[in-house]
């Protein structure tokens, strides 16, 4: 790894999604996003729904969307285990915004079973984050 690199890792319930030396990668943290650089103070964070940003050579490399999960960061390596991970620009419209309308139909639905609401709440959330991430890029 290069001393102006940090290790960057993306770990989904499924598998190794992308392990590489970036100049910089931005984490959606539950206080705010922050990012991280050779050399960054070691922390652990929770990750809210969000966009991960990498970046080479000054700008985004990749986006990619997560659902939530946790970010442990050292100086030398950024390890994000998500919930769910998707590449920004492989998420379909369309999907997301029937899959928000059903999570909404399942929460009312719900009615006093706490477990199912929480899980529908869960979904809307998430839903609504996919879609301001497709709408509303930070970083051009």
């Amino acid at each position: 790894m290069a001393d102006n690199a940090v290790q960057f890792e993306l770990v989904s319930p499924e598998r190794l999604l992308l392990s590489e030396d970036v100049e910089m990668v931005v984490v959606p943290g539950v206080d705010g996003d922050f990012g991280v650089l050779p050399g960054h103070t070691p922390v652990i964070s929770n990750v809210r729904p969000g966009v991960i940003h990498v970046f080479e050579g000054g700008s985004v490399k990749t986006r990619i969307f997560v659902a939530g999960g946790f970010a442990e960061v050292t100086a030398e390596r950024c390890t994000v285990l998500a919930e769910e991970a998707v590449a920004l620009d492989e998420i379909d419209r369309a999907a997301v915004e029937k899959d928000l309308q059903d999570a909404t139909e399942d929460v009312q639905d719900a009615g006093d079973n706490a477990s199912e609401k929480a899980l529908a709440e869960q979904r809307v959330l998430t839903a609504r984050a996919k879609l301001d991430s497709l709408d509303n890029l930070v970083y051009q």
